[in-house]
């Protein structure tokens, strides 16, 4: 399903409701049939930020089911496999169950392949926003009440297996679970693992991410195997502003399930404090590779994910969209928000994660500046995003110069993001 240029507002919810009933598989959306035909942690949950204006239920059934994949540890893997589109667990799709083999860990849950990986902790604000928009305020409650120890265990788990710098903030170990697979910024780090036992030095990186994934996975997915040999860990600024951004949700939302704040207040404190401690380039947030102890110089949209935090300093907020505002980024685009600065020499507009704008991004980015109070930019990025749809429909990415689509169309969270954007009417 194309979009068209000039849609109205009404015809183009109704096309993004239908895209969601088309992908939709039993209780969960799929991204997109054909390419993703499993349930996506980062994905499930957009979609569930996107519909919970209009269904406080599928929302949290979204959750719920995403849920019933969280290991014993409290960690919610990135793919769960029990969730499939129209075929069965095995076929087509890589790599599927038999590589992450989760069936044999004793924390895994019964009978729902999942992978052995997470990805970035949205899901405490996705709750809180439900709530905050449902029409049936009892019914939300509810729902919150289901749901907290579930979100409680994840923040747990992200503070206590996932801290591996020893500084506050959760290490991602692998670039899959970023959200942003092919983002240059983790080139750095897989290049450095050439030489490791095992790895061909010219292994191209795709091989590199199932070796990794394998890696962990012949750990027995072992905490103190990451902290001592994995190859890869990396501080990534959007991963950690997002938890920030959860830790203060599961905050507002604590009374509802009779718990205390407090312990979510001052998680949010040592995960800011992190950030700026350790993240902080001068004029942005980077990513610090755990096993260089170095930053890394390439500036990309993860960069500004700390701005999610309404706590952050109003120095660097300022600092931060001067950077999103110049040639660097929206300055020189056609289209909000080149996934990677324009000037680098990793740039490229038609390739995931190293150019092309994204729906999920802007709206991140959209609400952080409304965190802000910086009303002008919030609106900038909500009607452009609005345009990318209606010119070239609900495609995975987009071109940021000519808003051309690229990736699969009829993409979930590109539809259900948009159902956001258009309940606040934007444009209006």
């Amino acid at each position: 399903m194309e979009g068209r240029t000039a849609v109205d507002d009404v015809a183009l919810g109704r096309e993004a409701w239908s895209v969601l009933d088309a992908n939709r598989a039993g209780a969960v959306t799929v991204p997109a049939p054909g390419l993703y035909p499993h349930q996506w942690n980062w994905d499930s949950t957009f979609v569930a930020i996107g519909v919970s204006r209009c269904d406080t239920r599928r929302a949290g059934t979204e959750l719920l089911s995403l849920l019933t994949g969280q290991w014993r540890t409290g960690m919610v893997p990135h793919i769960v496999f029990g969730r499939v589109f129209g075929r069965g667990l095995a076929d087509g799709y890589f790599p599927g169950p038999a590589v992450w083999r989760s069936g044999e860990h004793p924390a895994a849950p019964n009978g729902v392949p999942t992978s052995g990986l997470t990805q970035p902790p949205l899901h405490a604000l996705a709750v809180w926003w439900m709530w905050r928009h449902a029409k049936d305020r009892e019914e939300a409650c509810d729902l919150v009440r289901r749901l907290y120890p579930m979100l409680v265990a994840q923040h747990d788990y992200l503070a206590t297996t996932r801290d591996l710098g020893g500084g506050g903030l959760a290490a991602i170990v692998h670039p899959w679970e970023s959200g942003m697979d092919d983002s240059p910024v983790w080139d750095t780090p897989l290049d450095a693992m050439a030489a490791a036992p095992g790895l061909q030095e010219d292994e191209p990186f795709p091989d590199r991410y199932v070796w990794l994934a394998q890696r962990y996975r012949d750990s027995g997915y072992d905490p103190a195997y990451l902290r001592a040999e994995h190859p890869f860990a990396v501080e990534d600024p959007m991963f950690n502003g997002i938890w920030l951004a959860s830790c203060q949700a599961l905050a507002e939302l604590a009374p509802l399930a009779g718990a205390d704040p407090a312990p979510h207040q001052e998680a949010a404190e040592r995960i800011r404090a992190g950030l700026l401690e350790r993240l902080w380039g001068g004029e942005a947030f980077h990513a610090l590779d755990l096993r260089s102890g170095r930053l890394n110089p390439m500036c990309t949209v993860g960069g500004f994910g700390p701005m999610l935090d309404p706590g952050l300093p109003r120095d660097r907020v300022a600092k931060l969209v001067g950077v999103l505002e110049s040639a660097r980024f929206m300055g020189a685009a056609g289209y909000p928000v080149p996934s990677c600065e324009i000037r680098a020499p990793q740039f490229d507009r038609s390739r995931y994660w190293r150019g092309p704008s994204w729906v999920n991004t802007n709206w991140l980015l959209r609400r952080a500046a409304a965190v802000h109070g910086l009303d002008g930019l919030a609106r900038l990025l909500g009607v452009c995003t609005l345009r990318l749809v209606r010119q070239a429909g609900f495609r995975e990415c987009f071109d940021p110069f000519d808003g051309s689509g690229r990736g699969s169309r009829d993409f979930s969270w590109s539809a259900a993001l948009t159902l956001d954007l258009l309940a606040d009417n934007v444009e209006g």
